[in-house]
């Protein structure tokens, strides 16, 4: 009986310690009643003995989109400065994919998102990391949102593997989004493509984490229900329904009615339709810095709607 006992004790002992080592710091910049929602969801999930997961979307949800995407003002870029100095073969073919991208226009299209990929094979994983580091470090590092920093630390303080999916090229993304919020390179999930012999080709490897593959990804390579998932946009719906606790949107829309082509978010701007379904609403400031030079604005590729805080 005595063993017992200690042995009981020691546990609640344990226990109290867990309960103690997890500690929530509000995220500045949003309300209270934010704060109180995150905070109490975590902490019920203190005792689960489950793999806890976090899935996030990328641009727009974890750092900023106003006015162009990441990975077209990376591309157009590196047409820029580099190839269009240069006079082989290789050269001239990639540039005539940007010109069937910009041709075509719908920059969120299955076209447009696999000609992305296309545009970079023949380049190693790291030349193509570097791409996407420099276009970071150059025009979007003051668009991380500090928000959801301050949300991944909590994640990571309650024990969460936290995951953040592109339809973007996966390489262009792995190195910058990585060392902004301390996640591992393998956590950071887009459109990969097969490598041969330290070379990355043209062939796509599915689901690309686009509308639904972003839900079809999740399943696939990431192998757990998440508690909570994050998106911004109408491509982030099938993920958010993932969930299985706590979704999180920022900065929805609130201005275009969805269409029937939009299944249940038909009749709704998303920002009505995830208020409907209890999806915790948040806000990030998404403005254009009038000091950065975008090449994607001289390609004519068209701007995202700002979103000031």
């Amino acid at each position: 009986m005595k063993r017992l006992i200690i042995t009981v004790l020691a546990a609640a002992f344990c226990l109290i310690l867990t309960v103690n080592a997890q500690t929530y710091r509000p995220v500045s910049g949003w309300s209270q009643d934010v704060n109180d929602r995150i905070e109490g969801f975590l902490n019920s999930t203190i005792t689960m003995n489950i793999r806890k997961v976090a899935v996030f979307d990328s641009d727009g949800t974890t750092f900023g989109q106003v006015p162009y995407y990441l990975a077209d003002e990376a591309l157009y870029r590196y047409a820029d400065v580099v190839l269009k100095e240069r006079k082989d073969r290789d050269a001239r073919d990639k540039l005539k994919i940007l010109e069937r991208m910009v041709k075509d226009g719908n920059n969120v299209g299955k076209p447009y998102v696999e000609d992305r990929v296309h545009f970079l094979a023949g380049l190693t994983p790291g030349e193509i990391e570097m791409i996407g580091y420099e276009c970071y470090r150059e025009s979007y590092s003051s668009k991380t949102y500090p928000e959801m920093k301050q949300l991944v630390a909590n994640l990571k303080e309650y024990g969460f593997e936290v995951y953040i999916l592109t339809a973007s090229p996966e390489f262009l993304y792995q190195k910058f989004v990585s060392e902004e919020y301390g996640i591992p390179v393998t956590n950071i999930l887009g459109a990969k493509c097969v490598v041969k012999e330290g070379v990355t080709t043209g062939e796509i490897i599915p689901p690309i984490p686009q509308d639904d593959g972003k839900a079809h990804t999740i399943e696939t390579f990431i192998k757990a229900r998440p508690l909570i998932v994050g998106g911004n946009s109408r491509g982030d719906m099938d993920m958010l329904n993932e969930s299985a606790g706590l979704k999180i949107v920022v900065n929805p829309d609130d201005i275009t009615i969805r269409g029937p082509e939009d299944g249940p978010m038909s009749g709704h701007t998303v920002k009505s339709y995830w208020e409907k379904e209890g999806a915790l609403i948040v806000r990030c400031n998404d403005m254009r810095d009038p000091k950065v030079r975008f090449h994607t604005e001289e390609w004519k590729i068209r701007q995202n709607r700002a979103n000031p805080k």
